[in-house]
This record gives structure tokens, C-alpha cells and sequence, in this order.
């Protein structure tokens, strides 16, 4: 049996309109589709009898399925999971501009932790590297990358001169 690719992410969200418009309009997502499942269609594969909307999201190769459950409720405080915590931790994404982002995830019902920029400089003249997380309207743990290459365009000799650049040892 073999895998024949990638499909998406599955993001459980209280408001699907406004997870909607926070991942359209702040990460420049496209709408794919919309669609309710009702009369417990895939109770078995979701592991929940109940309705539930969903909304598939497209950017780039990385697609994002919201799902808001309408008559179950949903559980767990919406904080930010942990680093150390096993499984899921976060989405990343390569940004031009930090602060320009950071003020549209504000304003989109996100929120910025200032507390975690971290500023990389390699020392060789070129610009730095900026990391900071944000949340979604939900708590979703997103990655701002700031002066990073696209990892999906990168051959292995290329991966290694980037590792180098930034190797400690």
C-alpha cells in the first residue's frame, strides 16, 4: 500500500466564519469549499455523532480544513499547547514582514506573544532571521519566519549551507 500524497490539516474552531476570515484574509488562504455534514454521515471516522461545518482552505500546496461542531460542544481553553507537548504543536509560515503581520493578526481576531521573537543573526552581513508566534482567533499556535528560504525549493547541498549557517557546534 503506498501513499499517494498530502491531504490537510484539520483545525477544530469555535466561529467558522471568523476562523474563515482570519486564515483568508491574514495567511492569504482561498476558500475551497464549504460543506455541513449532518445525520452522523462520518460519525465513524470523526469518532463524534453530531453536525458539523466545514471549510476547506487553500494556500499554495497546504490545505486547512476548519471544522466547527454545531451540536456538540467542543472541549479544551483555547490556550497555546506547549512546545514539549507530544503530537501537533504548530503551523509555520515564511512572511515578508513580521510587524506588518503581526498587526493584521491583531486586528483579525488573533493574537501576537511579543515574548516569543527570537532574532537570529549569522554574522555575515545578511539580514536576520526573525521568528515569532502568533495564535488564531482559537489559540492555533502559528509560526511568523521572517528572512528564511523556501524549504520546498531546497536541494539537499542547499539544506546543508543553511544548517551551517547557522550551526553553534
Amino acid at each position: 500500500m503506498a501513499l499517494q500524497g498530502f491531504s490537510h490539516i484539520g483545525i477544530c474552531v469555535t466561529d467558522i466564519e471568523r476562523s474563515r476570515r482570519f486564515y483568508v484574509d491574514v495567511l492569504g488562504f482561498t476558500p475551497l469549499y464549504a460543506l455541513d455534514l449532518t445525520d452522523d454521515e462520518v460519525a465513524a471516522t470523526m469518532e463524534q455523532a453530531g453536525t458539523f461545518r466545514s471549510a476547506m482552505l487553500l494556500r499554495d500546496d497546504l490545505r486547512i480544513e476548519l471544522l466547527q461542531w454545531v451540536d456538540v460542544p467542543t472541549t479544551g481553553s483555547g490556550a497555546r499547547k506547549p512546545m514539549t507537548g507530544l503530537g501537533f504543536t504548530h503551523l509555520s509560515f515564511r512572511v515578508d514582514a513580521i510587524d506588518e503581520l503581526s498587526d493584521a493578526v491583531r486586528a483579525a481576531g488573533g493574537a501576537v506573544h511579543d515574548h516569543t521573537l527570537s532574532v537570529l543573526d549569522p554574522g555575515d552581513g545578511t539580514p536576520p532571521t526573525r521568528l515569532l508566534y502568533v495564535t488564531d482567533p482559537d489559540g492555533t499556535r502559528i509560526e511568523l519566519m521572517e528572512n528564511v528560504p523556501d524549504l520546498s525549493l531546497m536541494a539537499p547541498a542547499a539544506a546543508d549551507a543553511l544548517r551551517d549557517r547557522f550551526d553553534r557546534g
